[in-house]
């Protein structure tokens, strides 16, 4: 089960306190201050995990804390450093602050590191305090105080494709044919309630990760059906494939149904609106073989392609057109990958408008 948000309690460690301590020795009479200073607390660190894809862990795990210091003891012997908290977060996990709700920090790279909360410093001893006129101090710091904070999780998962498109359409089906995932399928809406990752090996050790993302809806970027749960994680998708149902079970125009779909994206982000595309018409063996050329070619002109171009043709179900779909994205990817100007365009079933 995919966890893409929780709430959690940071506390960092609290600095030991200085030692107040004067020196005691047989034949050393007036041996004078010798306490030692107080250890640091630990700092609560969040780290990048690539091995991680949930925030599921910290559903019942509410408050995490770090090692306090300890304090300082005589002799100058200084406390121990509090162990600093290690805490693995997936790669794409935003934190806020609970309080105020501004974004804290962004983990996108692995092993990227931040100190969310750090370690009070550990109190001086009462060896600091000693002058040539005050050669027996009494006095010492105590440990600084640590640092407590709420904060609100919310992952938004990084994938090369993320597969779009109104509940029903096929997503399910179609990431079960081109990698081992096994999400849910059934014959309704909103089958699929969180989104699925499937890793694809192509030949040439060549890997894409897709993100089989809930059914969107009119309304969406408004909150409706699953909302801003679905728009989210397509932020950070790379390549947008587009499936629409070619024979869709209501008997609403496949057009008609991507022009709904990306209404809703543009108006979530107009950084949604811009991302590479692929369109691919799902379900295409639904369709008899003589209607299929006039049938396609009045859904491109219907989505706006340009002259000589259309959209690719799958099926989820019987595996037709499912190695070209690949290797389209992969060609999209590798594009926008060296940075070339037609990547970050749209393209429609492999040709840039």
């Amino acid at each position: 089960m995919l966890v893409d948000h929780a709430t959690i309690r940071v506390r960092s460690g609290r600095g030991g306190d200085g030692s107040n301590s004067l020196h005691r020795e047989k034949f050393v009479p007036k041996g004078g201050p010798d306490g030692g200073d107080g250890g640091k607390g630990g700092d609560v660190i969040l780290v990048g995990d690539p091995h991680l894809d949930t925030l599921a862990g910290f559903v019942r795990r509410r408050l995490l804390a770090a090692e306090d210091g300890e304090p300082g003891r005589k002799n100058e012997c200084y406390g121990r450093a509090g162990e600093d908290l290690l805490v693995p977060l997936p790669l794409g996990c935003q934190v806020f602050d609970e309080d105020d709700g501004a974004l804290v920090v962004d983990l996108t790279e692995p092993g990227q590191r931040f100190a969310i909360a750090r370690g009070g410093r550990g109190g001086r001893g009462n060896v600091h305090f000693a002058t040539p006129t005050h050669q027996t101090p009494r006095e010492f710091e105590t440990g600084g105080e640590p640092v407590e904070r709420s904060l609100r999780l919310e992952l938004k998962l990084i994938a090369d494709v993320g597969l779009v498109g109104l509940p029903n359409a096929g997503k399910s089906t179609m990431l079960s044919r081109i990698s081992k995932a096994r999400p849910k399928v059934a014959d309704y809406p909103f089958t699929t309630l969180g989104p699925q990752l499937g890793m694809i090996d192509l030949p040439g050790e060549r890997r894409i990760v897709v993100a089989d993302l809930p059914g969107l809806i009119e309304g969406a970027a408004d909150g409706a059906g699953l909302g801003h749960d679905f728009l989210r994680h397509v932020e950070r998708t790379t390549l947008l494939l587009h499936l629409l149902d070619a024979v869709p079970p209501d008997g609403s125009d496949p057009a008609e149904n991507y022009h709904r779909i990306r209404h809703e994206l543009a108006s979530f982000s107009p950084v949604l609106a811009e991302k590479p595309e692929l369109i691919a018409l799902n379900k295409i063996d639904l369709v008899p073989d003589g209607e299929r050329d006039r049938f396609v070619e009045r859904i491109a002109g219907a989505v706006g392609c340009p002259k000589g171009s259309r959209p690719l043709v799958v099926s989820g179900a019987s595996g037709e057109g499912v190695r070209t779909l690949l290797e389209s994205c992969w060609s999209r990817l590798a594009e926008f990958r060296t940075g070339t100007s037609a990547a970050r365009e749209r393209s429609w079933g492999g040709i840039d408008r």
